[in-house]
């Protein structure tokens, strides 16, 4: 960011009539990370207010960007000493409002702490901090003939503290599981301002509680995540990656599902459960269904991948030091699961096949504002997930691992509370009752706000626990925000 003079939009300082400019917090925050580094002017501050759907926004009081743990811990404290609630954001890439403030909170932007550390090749591990985008850490992870276990589509702009906040599962989650898997050790900054570090990503760690798997998925209630040892993991040598369009099987009237989408999902699950079963190789199995795929078209251009029209189509990508090619192929042939398909190993070819399944979220906010529900079930009862769905989204996809990505588009931005209010009420979360979770992989936001309900009637995890009994922090006073991270 440019910076000019005091009273200049391209600076931190306070302009004239900002309501800010009298604020003592923020001229407390400016000696703590520099003057630059404190956002008070409303053009400063939009960027950080809005989320990537346009459907949430708020404002916030200011924003605060540290550029090292140290700030971070004397920023909590003095927001801490002022009641001044903080909404920690990554990279601001979550298309639920969960990174965005609601009225008046300072937002703490960790996009500064972006330090990387060389690759230890040896425990095939490396430390990143909060603000290190997925896409540099892949890169960085490369150079030394490794890889990290997580891929997402907002990988420029997604980071490390974001996706460790809220347990990011990616597209590669089948093999090497969710962000939770890969965090060997991190560093926090607790609401009470002292840091925790646990740094040291030993192999074998029992003493005391497992705090990099606890934080994970903690959504920035319970610590702001500054910094993380990692996992990585082999750099596979060759790839392969299949379309399959997928059969509806018939619809007798006696079946279990009427739908064509959905008897398409129960294919996709069964030819899913026999790749696992027979290709190690198995890194990545999506599904997205016709009218996904023509919205895509619609709006990036391009041929169809199949001359017919299908229910479902389920991407599989295999990954391997041998060619996998032949073992995919081996899988698809004879199928009854499979209508038609197409296979490439090529670079372009399988970036051609992966942006039918990655450009689906482009394609639905270029058509409005987008509604995203994130709910997880067994795989097993996926196919009755889509079929309870009738009507009510588009662009509707899962992953092979039990996520839905139910997504419907059109509302006004104004009615974004009354729409969080309706998909909080307990009748929406129906679609997660056959064993699943309200939230697979995006976090608990103002798309379903907890607050909204009584605490008994707050949906519980699988394992029948209220989600509002969870703990409010590591021995802190208070949570540390009104409102989750996102990535």
């Amino acid at each position: 960011m440019l910076l000019g003079r005091a009273g200049d939009p391209t600076s931190g300082e306070p302009a004239s009539g900002d309501p800010t400019s009298g604020d003592p917090l923020a001229a407390q925050l400016r000696a703590i990370v520099g003057p630059g580094h404190v956002l008070t002017h409303p053009d400063l501050r939009a960027g950080y207010e809005i989320d990537w759907t346009r459907r949430f926004a708020g404002r916030a009081r200011l924003v605060v960007r540290p550029g090292s743990t140290a700030e971070v811990a004397q920023v909590v404290r003095a927001c801490a000493a002022a009641a001044a609630p903080l909404v920690p954001q990554g990279g601001n890439t979550g298309l639920v409002g969960g990174g965005v403030p609601r009225d008046g909170e300072v937002l703490l932007s960790l996009r500064r702490l972006d330090e990387l550390g060389q690759v230890d090749a040896a425990a095939m591990e490396v430390t990143a901090g909060a603000g290190v985008t997925l896409a540099r850490l892949q890169a960085r992870a490369l150079q030394a003939g490794l890889a990290f276990g997580i891929d997402l589509a907002a990988r420029d702009s997604a980071t490390v503290g974001g996706m460790i906040a809220t347990n990011a599962g990616g597209v590669h989650v089948l093999r090497h599981g969710s962000v939770r898997a890969q965090v060997v050790g991190i560093e926090a900054v607790l609401a009470s301002g002292d840091v925790l570090s646990r740094m040291p990503g030993l192999a074998k760690d029992n003493a005391g509680y497992a705090l990099p798997q606890l934080l994970a998925g903690s959504e920035g209630t319970l610590a702001v995540i500054t910094g993380a040892r990692l996992r990585l993991v082999r750099a596979p040598a060759h790839r392969a990656v299949a379309l399959v369009a997928l059969e509806a099987g018939p619809n007798d009237g006696r079946g279990a599902f009427r739908s064509p989408e959905a008897r398409a999902t129960a294919s996709a699950v069964a030819l899913t459960g026999r790749a696992r079963s027979r290709l190690a190789s198995l890194e990545a199995a999506e599904l997205f269904f016709e009218d996904g795929l023509a919205l895509v078209l619609r709006h990036r251009g391009g041929a169809r991948p199949f001359r017919d029209e299908h229910p479902g189509y389920l991407l599989l990508e295999c990954a391997a030091d041998a060619d996998p090619a032949d073992g995919l192929a081996e899988l698809l042939a004879g199928a009854p699961e499979v209508a038609d398909a197409v296979l490439v190993s090529d670079p372009s070819g399988m970036r051609r096949l992966w942006d039918l399944r990655e450009d689906h979220t482009d394609a639905i906010a270029a058509e409005g504002m987008a509604h995203k529900l994130d709910v997880s079930v067994p795989v097993a009862r996926l196919a009755e997930l889509v079929e309870r769905l009738p009507g009510a989204v588009a662009g509707t996809g899962g992953r092979g691992d039990g996520a839905g990505r139910p997504t419907g588009r059109g509302s006004h931005p104004g009615r974004h509370r009354r729409d969080a209010r309706d998909q909080a009420r307990p009748g929406s979360h129906r679609p997660a009752e056959p064993g699943g979770a309200v939230r697979g992989e995006r976090p608990l936001t103002l798309a379903d706000p907890p607050a909204t309900y009584p605490l008994e009637q707050v949906p519980p995890t699988p394992s029948g626990v209220p989600i509002g009994t969870m703990p409010a922090g590591l021995g802190a006073a208070r949570p540390l925000s009104g409102n989750p991270a996102d990535c």
